[in-house]
C-alpha cells in the first residue's frame, strides 16, 4: 500500500465507485479515477507511471461487470467487438510502453486538455445521448475504419493516458458503426476490456500497480460499473451529462490549482 491517510483511501474508492458507473453508463470513468489518483497517491518521480498502472488494475474489474451485464440484455455483434478489441489490446500495449517514461508533469497537462475537450464536445453536442443514430447494414469498410480507429487508435491512447477511453469508444463506434447509444456502449465495454488487459499486462510487468490498494479499490469499481450499466439500460445516458460536466471542470480546475498555483 501506498503511504496516504485513511481518508485518501476513502477518498480514492468513493471515487472509485462513482467512477464505474460512469463509465459504464456514458464511459469517461477515468476522467474521475486517473486524476483522483494523481491527486491522492504520494508525489514522486514515478507517481504519474503508479497512479496509471493501479487506475488499470482497477477499472479492468468494472469494466468486466459492466460488459457481463450489458451482454446478458442487449444484442451486441461479439464478432466485431472481439476484432476492434484484438487491435485495441496492441495499440494499448504499445502505449503503455510509451506511457512508462512519462512524468507526472507531463501528464496532468495532458489530462486536462482532454477533460476540456471531451467537456466542450458534450457542451456542443447537448442531443448526444439522447438520440439514436441511423440504423443500416455495417460495411466491411466501416468494420475495418472501426478497427483502425477505435481498436488501434483509441487503443494506443488507453495505454499511454486513457481518461476518457470508454467516451472516445461509444463516440466512434457509433459515428462508424451506426450503432444506437445502448448497443455502442456495450460494443465499448468489450474493447475496452481488452485495452485495459493490454495496458495492465505492461504495467505489471513494469512493477507499477499498488495492488493492494488497487483491489480494495476495484471492488467499489464493481459495484459502480454494474450498477451504472442497469442504469443506462433503464434510463439511457442523457441524464449523466449534467454530472460528468461537473466532473470534468471540477477536476480541471482542481488540477490546473495544483499545478501552477499549489
Amino acid at each position: 500500500m501506498p503511504d496516504i491517510s485513511l481518508t485518501m483511501v476513502v477518498v480514492l474508492c468513493l471515487a472509485a465507485l462513482a467512477a464505474g458507473w460512469i463509465d459504464a453508463v456514458v464511459g469517461g470513468g477515468g476522467l474521475l479515477l486517473l486524476p483522483t489518483l494523481l491527486l491522492g497517491l504520494p508525489n514522486g518521480a514515478s507517481a504519474a507511471q503508479y497512479a496509471l498502472g493501479t487506475n488499470k488494475a482497477v477499472a479492468i474489474v468494472g469494466t468486466t461487470g459492466a460488459a457481463v451485464t450489458y451482454a446478458r440484455r442487449t444484442p451486441v455483434d461479439v464478432k466485431i467487438a472481439v476484432r476492434i478489441g484484438l487491435a485495441a489490446l496492441a495499440g494499448s500495449t504499445a502505449g503503455a510502453f510509451v506511457a512508462a517514461g512519462m512524468s507526472t508533469e507531463v501528464l496532468k497537462p495532458v489530462v486536462m486538455v482532454v477533460l476540456l475537450a471531451v467537456g466542450a464536445f458534450v457542451i456542443l453536442r447537448p442531443s448526444f445521448g439522447t438520440t439514436a443514430p441511423a440504423t443500416g447494414p455495417v460495411s466491411a469498410r466501416r468494420v475495418l475504419a472501426a478497427i483502425g480507429l477505435a481498436g488501434v487508435g483509441i487503443g494506443f491512447y488507453d495505454g499511454l493516458i486513457g481518461p476518457g477511453t470508454g467516451t472516445f469508444l461509444v463516440l466512434t463506434l457509433t459515428a462508424v458503426l451506426h450503432l444506437d447509444l445502448v448497443t455502442a456502449s456495450a460494443t465499448a465495454k468489450i474493447v475496452n476490456c481488452c485495452t485495459n488487459a493490454g495496458a495492465l499486462a505492461t504495467f505489471a510487468w513494469k512493477g507499477t500497480v499498488y495492488w493492494q490498494l488497487a483491489a480494495l479499490m476495484a471492488v467499489f469499481n464493481l459495484v459502480g460499473g454494474t450498477v451504472g450499466a442497469r442504469t443506462a439500460l433503464k434510463k439511457g445516458s442523457g441524464f449523466v451529462r449534467v454530472v460528468l460536466l461537473t466532473v470534468v471542470f471540477t477536476l480541471v480546475a482542481k488540477m490546473g490549482y495544483e499545478q501552477w498555483v499549489a
